[in-house]
């Protein structure tokens, strides 16, 4: 988990099979925009425009979650949370008893990682990089390229908007020109609330520490109103 602070705040996200991701479906008629399900016989759809392309993911001040951080390759899921209160955040994955445990914050303009456990890592320094926030964090999601509305399919069904972001060195010129992909994210956030996210599959080297550079986290809630954020005693930068 998190190479050297490298692994955003849930920015970078996307392990196949984890979920059953149904696309929307395109604008035909026979069939249903947000399930992709066909019509009944004898139903004759109303063409409509094309929607606009929704605003994207933006991570409010304050906000509290919890779900699992699943890492398919190694078989491990472990319990998960991500808070925010007046602007930092925090994701704890795991805990004492898991073979993953780690947390990541966005705490008064710098990016904590400290990974506690995971299989094959010995060494456990607080990283830190300064200058970063949840403007900067924000600014990042305003690149994302949308993919489309979908569904998640789970006990209660989540429509949401596909968005994905990346860094991929050179960026430019376009052409035949050889490019590194640094990191992938692939966001899924609620179509009536960009603010509100529901799913995250991060790849790159900031999951450098799995073998597959890829880890998903899974809200099963995600609520409105300011969390717990506490930068541990080992972050603390000394006097």
């Amino acid at each position: 988990m998190g190479q050297n602070g490298t692994r955003l705040m849930a920015v970078s996200a996307a392990l196949a099979g984890a979920l059953a991701l149904v696309p929307a479906a395109p604008s035909a008629a026979g069939a249903d925009h947000r399930t992709g399900t066909a019509l009944s016989f004898g139903t004759v759809a109303t063409p409509q425009a094309p929607s606009p392309t929704p605003p994207p993911p933006r991570l409010p001040r304050d906000f509290r979650g919890k779900g699992k951080w699943i890492v398919r390759d190694l078989d491990i899921t472990v319990p998960f949370t991500w808070e925010g209160r007046n602007g930092n955040s925090q994701m704890t994955a795991g805990g004492p008893q898991y073979p993953i445990w780690f947390t990541n914050l966005i705490y008064h303009d710098t990016l904590y990682t400290l990974t506690y456990k995971w299989p094959g890592l010995y060494e456990h320094p607080c990283s830190r990089i300064p200058g970063f926030n949840l403007k900067a964090l924000n600014q990042g999601f305003e690149k994302a390229r949308f993919v489309g509305r979908e569904t998640l399919r789970r006990t209660t069904p989540r429509y949401v908007n596909h968005w994905r972001v990346g860094v991929v060195l050179p960026e430019f010129p376009p052409g035949n020109h050889p490019r590194l992909p640094l990191a992938l994210g692939d966001i899924y956030v609620d179509e009536n609330n960009r603010g509100t996210f529901w799913q995250v599959l991060q790849f790159g080297v900031q999951n450098l520490y799995d073998p597959e550079l890829d880890e998903w986290l899974v809200m099963d809630t995600f609520e409105h109103r300011p969390g717990i954020v506490t930068l541990p005693q080992r972050c603390v930068p000394p006097h």
